[in-house]
């Protein structure tokens, strides 16, 4: 299920200042209530002040319950008692200060003041429905400001959201609108701090996509060459065996067509090698190396009893390690046939299998020409032969194996035979503990 950072991030925040909103509504509520509730008593208060000091007295009135103020909304009354009869929902004897009295019809918020004259008591009085109202309506008039911003806030978050994300969406429009072939790295001048570790891992990405490719088409370019040069001989060598008067001509003119073959037959077996390598799909596995080493050794055997050359197998450890079996038998194999192919006639070549505690060693050792240490970097790139070495190879052998011990975690590398005469062929691959 997809996940927008945008609509979260509006949620999230909105959600949050929503709610933060909410409470702070709620308590300026409650404040503007109360604070129009001590309005409505610090009211009540200087009425029977003023009524204590005569304020409001007015002598054409008859006597009765209560005296009204002259706003009518208000429903304040006034009792100068014992001089006014008192209502009957008014108990006897009440201290001064504020009273709420809810067991009559109508509640009712009272206050008691003693008299300044020390007899009697300035009693004022007010239904509590109309305090509430007056205090509802203040309360509720603070809110208006509140609710009218929560629109705007939304319209802010989501603006604010939107625009903060729109440098990821230019990153992927340039991204979409580079080149495949020629991918280049993403400026990142205008992105947010917290994406550049992003973009920055993009575009070492890039750069490995685009020498990746540049590598490639000059392999391929080095390979159409490489076909080329075979396939060449390949014509020329057939043009010739038609034009061969005898039985005995056509036999000699088939060698070297034979060998042309056998040459492109084995270039074409390191490429479709190094293809599947590159594909990587074959699963890990755990690997008997001692067993894979006799099934090369068993392999070649015959094209080595054919020159004479003394192939053997010294196992000084028997190791097993997880790895991809075909990858391995590739590194094994191309380093097997290097040395055969440079050993001379009743030669020697010999497969060796050892380990220790951290490591497995795996060695080709031949009594060949060997490679000038100079030279032994070069050689594991695609296509690159010495210039003294044998003439029927592609150049391909060495770099397909590096490439595939890199791939299964291990290394690499050439270095003199025993004595000093001829090459050892060592891959050493780390033990899991």
């Amino acid at each position: 299920m997809s996940r927008s950072i945008q609509r979260r991030l509006t949620r999230m925040l909105g959600g949050t200042i929503l709610l933060a909103a909410v409470a702070a509504t709620l308590a300026a509520f409650l404040l503007a209530y109360r604070e129009a509730a001590e309005l409505q008593d610090g009211l009540l208060r200087q009425i029977a002040m003023l009524a204590d000091r005569g304020v409001l007295a007015d002598p054409s009135r008859p006597a009765g319950p209560a005296a009204a103020l002259a706003d009518p909304e208000s429903r304040i009354g006034v009792l100068r008692l014992p001089a006014d009869p008192p209502p009957a929902w008014l108990p006897a004897g009440l201290p001064p200060g504020f009273h709420r009295l809810s067991d009559q019809a109508e509640p009712q918020r009272v206050f008691v003041r003693a008299a300044a004259n020390g007899g009697g008591q300035v009693v004022v009085f007010q239904p509590t429905e109309t305090r509430d109202e007056t205090a509802l309506s203040s309360a509720l008039f603070t809110l208006v400001p509140l609710l009218l911003l929560l629109p705007v806030i939304a319209w802010l978050i989501v603006r604010i959201v939107r625009q903060e994300l729109a440098p990821i969406r230019r990153l992927a429009a340039q991204l979409d609108a580079q080149p495949a072939d020629h991918p280049g790295p993403m400026a990142d001048a205008a992105v947010p701090e917290e994406i550049r570790p992003f973009v920055e891992a993009i575009n070492r990405l890039l750069v490995r996509v685009g020498d990746l490719l540049q590598q490639q088409r000059r392999f391929i370019a080095d390979a159409a060459h490489e076909m080329r040069s075979p396939l060449t001989a390949l014509s020329v060598q057939a043009r010739n065996l038609g034009q061969a008067r005898s039985l005995e001509a056509a036999r000699e003119r088939l060698l070297p067509l034979a060998a042309g073959i056998e040459r492109a037959r084995r270039l074409t077996e390191q490429l479709l090698g190094l293809a599947r390598l590159q594909a990587g799909t074959e699963p890990a596995a755990e690997v008997d190396v001692s067993a894979l080493a006799r099934d090369l050794i068993a392999e070649h055997l015959n094209g080595a009893e054919a020159r004479g050359i003394d192939l053997g197998l010294d196992e000084i450890a028997s190791v097993r390690f997880p790895a991809t079996p075909e990858t391995l038998r590739l590194i094994l194999r191309n380093g097997l046939e290097n040395a055969l192919r440079h050993a001379p006639d009743g030669g020697e070549v010999t497969l060796r299998v050892a380990a220790d505690a951290t490591e497995a060693v795996i060695e080709v050792i031949d009594d060949g020409p060997g490679i000038p240490t100079a030279e032994r970097v070069r050689v594991l790139e695609p296509f690159h032969r010495l210039d003294r070495g044998a003439g029927d190879g592609s150049g391909l052998g060495l770099s397909i194996a590096r490439e595939a011990a890199e791939r299964l975690g291990g290394a690499l590398e050439l270095a003199d035979g025993p004595g000093g005469r001829g090459l050892t062929f060592r891959y050493r691959q780390g033990l899991a503990r």
